[in-house]
């Protein structure tokens, strides 16, 4: 059985007797064409299901209307938030996002780049991969007059808008809070020293201890490479089976704390009494476990949001040398693995 053929603006206007362009107007509906023409026009082409040509439009115009967005993964309740986001907003201003992720490697990053200069995408969302620091293989982009905004996970190396949280400052409110419940050795399981949202989340809880008169033990901070739950059951172990063990930890992620979460309950140490637990990103997870997860919000939907209009911004303008920070402010989420009615050492900070 052969394909149906697709109909073609050529094909109405021969059936109707009048020219490609009065049938092109006539669907647009403009105003110089009668509106007996505009309406057997359109039943036409609704009987017939012509469905237009964008793409032919849209090479016309040079434009595809199409977004490439690269994430770290999928399946991750940041990301898929920031993913909703962008998607929800393109749709509004006609854009339609293509999405790929990296899988936190450097190479599959590169690939999925790749595939989305050959898609002819008309700009690239993206948040790096742990592995990427020049970002050598965005600058292709750049090269092609195609405009790049990083968010989240970003590299410095990259004369590109970025859309970030302040991540320093959450940390610091975070830890501060941890004080403030009457915790006194707070330990941190941090990302990669390479990662600049990491370090930036590290130097928030240094200088939180700092600033409030606490210790800081560097055997209290582990080092997470691949920032899964268990690094964060493993670091667990390692700090509760210590000489002198944390009564708090401070994690890089929800996704690490669930792991710390994991190895309490297994060792029935109360949460927060005996140690009080704080997660960064605030994922649905952290609401469902018990106890719930105090964490820091990182608004993920609202970065999407952000992350689109800037970069939709700068291909109508055809800017890709632009380096704007657009940073998003974080707030406390604060549940029950924090905050306990029998601590007595709890403490008012200004």
């Amino acid at each position: 059985m052969t394909e149906k053929r697709k109909l073609t603006l050529k094909d109405i206007a021969r059936e109707l007797g009048i020219s490609i362009s009065t049938a092109s107007r006539a669907l647009k509906e403009h105003p110089d064409i009668a509106e007996d023409t505009i309406r057997l026009v359109k039943a036409y082409a609704e009987k017939h299901h012509y469905v237009p040509n964008t793409l032919a439009v849209n090479f016309r115009k040079n434009r595809t209307f199409n977004l490439g967005l690269i994430v770290p993964e999928l399946v991750h309740h940041f990301f898929s938030t920031v993913i909703s986001g962008a998607i929800d907003t393109a749709k509004k201003n006609g854009y339609n996002i293509l999405v790929s992720q990296s899988n936190d490697i450097l190479a599959d990053e590169v690939m999925a780049c790749r595939t989305m200069l050959a898609s002819s995408v008309d700009g690239l969302l993206i948040s790096i991969s742990n592995e990427t620091v020049e970002g050598v293989h965005l600058k292709e982009f750049l090269e092609e007059g195609k405009p790049v905004v990083q968010f989240d996970k970003i590299t410095d190396h990259l004369n590109t808008p970025k859309v970030i949280v302040d991540d320093f400052n959450g940390s610091y409110m975070a830890v501060k809070h941890l004080i403030g419940q009457g915790f006194r050795k707070i330990a941190h399981i941090r990302g990669r020293t390479e990662v600049k949202n990491a370090s930036e989340r590290a130097m928030g809880y240094k200088q939180a201890l700092l600033d409030h008169g606490l210790e800081l033990r560097e055997e209290w901070v582990k080092g997470c490479k691949l920032i899964h739950e268990q690094e964060g059951y493993d670091f667990c172990k390692e700090l509760m089976e210590s000489k002198n063990p944390p009564d708090a930890i401070f994690c890089i992620t929800d996704l690490v704390a669930m792991g710390v979460l994991k190895y309490l309950k297994e060792k029935s140490i109360q949460i927060p009494e005996q140690v009080g637990v704080m997660g960064f990103s605030n994922w649905k997870l952290a609401e469902i476990v018990n106890p719930g997860l105090s964490s820091v919000d990182q608004h993920g939907y609202e970065m999407g949001q952000k992350a689109v209009l800037k970069l939709i911004d700068l291909i109508k303008n055809h800017d890709v040398e632009n380096d704007e920070i657009i940073e998003l402010k974080t707030n406390l989420i604060i549940r029950g693995s924090t905050t306990s009615t029998k601590n007595s050492d709890k403490v008012t900070l200004q």
